[in-house]
């Protein structure tokens, strides 16, 4: 089995995100892999006007570049990439949406926003990006980790193109895999309660006790759950 992870929004340098689940995994004889994102300016090119399909488009060659079967695992943002990269890529057979957004073809990043743009992010709708307030970010997404590891957290905050938020997904896989839901209950990003929703969509729901961020906080639960998956 492979594990493939899709970090989420406003962030660079998802192999670190994921990194204590990883060696975790890596221990238990796992592999892994994180691809980086377009949209978050990842991969070194200018980031693209289909931003969305770019990201998309990234995950789904990793996904094709084994036949090893594959645990494909999405965070937040990374959930709407993972429900279309995953679209007709035989070999994943299971899909883990952690603290994620879980959506239906023609559903984007806007559909699930409120009215009023949350304290801890900041948009700029001039020079088309948005990111995390790095003032807010600890107490609001990793309040339960070590000190080292917020500390570099806030090193690899990035400025997403505005683009993402408004590009729906064209086709989704999830509905036609196993699919288990993680509802991290003390997330001070994404409330439980719409944790909860999304979870309705999927056939399994887990819930942990942890902010948005349970592979960093909580690394051991997040491998035992992967590694325990049918």
């Amino acid at each position: 089995m492979r594990v493939v992870f899709v970090h989420g929004a406003c962030v660079r340098d998802g192999s670190w995100w994921w990194h204590p689940t990883a060696a975790i995994l890596q221990s238990r004889g796992v592999t892994s892999v994180a691809p980086g994102l377009p949209s978050c300016g990842e991969g070194g090119a200018p980031v693209p006007i289909d931003s969305l399909h770019a990201d998309v488009a990234a995950v789904r060659a990793v996904l094709t570049a084994s036949t090893e079967p594959v645990v494909l695992v999405g965070h937040s943002y990374g959930g709407i990439v993972a429900s279309e990269a995953a679209v007709g890529v035989d070999t994943v057979r299971h899909m883990v949406f952690i603290s994620s957004y879980l959506p239906e073809p023609g559903e984007s990043l806007s559909t699930f926003g409120a009215s009023t743009p949350p304290p801890f992010l900041d948009f700029d709708p001039v020079g088309g990006t948005f990111g995390g307030r790095p003032e807010l970010f600890a107490e609001t997404f990793v309040q339960d980790c070590p000190p080292d590891i917020v500390s570099e957290s806030l090193t690899r905050l990035v400025r997403q193109t505005l683009a993402v938020t408004q590009q729906p997904v064209r086709e989704v896989a999830w509905p036609g895999l196993p699919t288990t839901y993680v509802v991290c209950t003390d997330d001070r990003g994404t409330p439980a309660a719409a944790q909860r929703d999304f979870a309705r969509r999927a056939d399994t729901v887990i819930e942990l006790p942890t902010g948005h961020h349970p592979f960093l906080s909580q690394p051991q639960a997040v491998a035992d759950i992967i590694t325990a998956l049918p």
